[in-house]
């Protein structure tokens, strides 16, 4: 097949697990001998190359151009009421039509390339996606990782909202990444009969624990004030209320009182930093809590959960939650918010042989300490949930499967 993907962000310019996984996917989709053309963001600067071929992928990275001042006689009050955010509302919208340009009028017009399809990913590429399809007569699959709804807990922007809606009754083929999101999505009014849900997955061998140094370890662990006979719990993520980390700073007390010796290290950017600072001071944390206020290359992620002893994810809102299976991967135990849209309810198995980690309330305080608790409190069988975690990403998350999936998917519509 030959595949046009749209996707706000791709390397260098990564924001979250989007850009790992658009990253990862079409690396295997070209290791399986598709053709695979990209079309991103390019930086601030516009310093990216506007055209190239990166790990057999060809990537286009339209340059900006700021529409900001002539949006507020053309937008809706809601986007109005952004702020400074209309300049990346201006970002997107110039980012999918200068996309949508170059590959109807260079790519197919002009050089006569041919596409069996085009994938657009959220709301951040569909409008590019819509176009394509009425001007290509392409079909048009939306993956769906979150939803606005869902990100900003219902406070969201309507106008985002109608663009998810409006690329779903467009699409041929819509792919959510957890069954609890595909519910999420039927409830928003998408059709149901055009959603399929295929997990995101890792890299086993790059996140593999037998593959770190053990004085890298040390070092990690030193870095932050641990020392040997600390337990080291860690956070990696978003510093937004919806990542619940303010309800796991406010768990350290609960915790402390069973195991004196627990630290924790939260790693991330976001809205929240000062609020964070401020919260572990006033319940006088300022010994257990360490912070890093940093986007971090993947290879210093990876020692970060090769350091702790537990890793927690209290989310609010988790379509699915790669860093779980991060973590797992690296075979350490999982704590994560199990309420309201949860893949990660679905990735962690929290009982039985095969447990791998705990369910919690990430609303609750007194519950996520529970549960950070219960995977530190013996050694052993710390130890044993970290290999069923592993174990259970080898079986099921490895990305090699994740694109059979995807890639099935995507026959079966062609067939159609």
């Amino acid at each position: 097949m030959r595949i046009a993907v749209l996707v706000y962000e791709f390397p260098p310019k990564i924001v979250g697990g989007l850009g790992t996984y658009a990253a990862e996917i079409t690396r295997k989709f070209v290791l399986m001998d598709h053709d695979v053309t990209v079309f991103t963001m390019n930086d601030d600067a516009g310093s990216l190359p506007t055209r190239e071929i990166w790990r057999g992928i060809e990537i286009h990275r339209p340059l900006h151009i700021d529409i900001s001042d002539s949006l507020p006689d053309v937008i809706a009050d809601d986007i109005k009421k952004w702020g400074r955010g209309i300049q990346l509302f201006s970002k997107i919208l110039v980012y999918n039509y200068l996309s949508a340009s170059k590959f109807i009028n260079d790519l197919l017009r002009k050089e006569r390339f041919k596409y069996d399809l085009a994938v657009a990913h959220d709301w951040l590429s569909v409008i590019a996606g819509i176009t394509i399809k009425k001007e290509a007569k392409l079909p048009l699959v939306f993956h769906v990782h979150s939803t606005e709804k869902g990100r900003t807990l219902g406070d969201g922007s309507e106008v985002v909202s109608n663009i998810e809606l409006h690329g779903a009754k467009a699409a041929d083929l819509i792919i959510t990444v957890s069954y609890a999101m595909k519910d999420e999505l039927v409830k928003l009014g998408f059709p149901a009969e055009k959603i399929h849900v295929c997990y995101n997955g890792v890299d086993p061998e790059k996140y593999n624990p037998e593959k770190v140094n053990q004085s890298d370890i040390q070092k990690m662990r030193e870095r932050y004030g641990i020392k040997e006979d600390d337990l080291m719990i860690l956070f990696v993520g978003r510093l937004v209320g919806v990542k619940g980390v303010d309800k796991l700073i406010m768990a350290m007390p609960h915790v402390l009182r069973k195991i004196p010796n627990a630290k924790l290290v939260i790693l991330g950017l976001g809205d929240l930093q000062n609020y964070l600072i401020n919260l572990a001071r006033t319940i006088k944390l300022q010994d257990y809590v360490k912070f890093r206020f940093e986007f971090v290359p993947e290879e210093e992620r990876i020692l970060h959960y090769a350091a702790c002893d537990v890793a927690v994810f209290p989310s609010l809102y988790e379509p699915f939650g790669i860093v779980a299976l991060e973590a797992m991967s690296m075979e350490r135990p999982v704590v994560v918010g199990a309420a309201g849209v949860s893949g990660m309810r679905e990735i962690v198995i929290p009982h039985g042989n095969e447990q791998c980690g705990f369910h919690i309330n990430p609303n609750d305080p007194s519950d996520i300490a529970w549960g950070v608790i219960n995977a530190l409190e013996n050694p052993e069988k710390t130890k044993w949930l970290g290999k069923n975690g592993r174990r259970r990403v080898l079986e099921e998350f490895t990305w090699d499967k994740v694109a059979e999936n995807t890639l099935t998917l995507y026959k079966q519509l062609i067939k159609r």
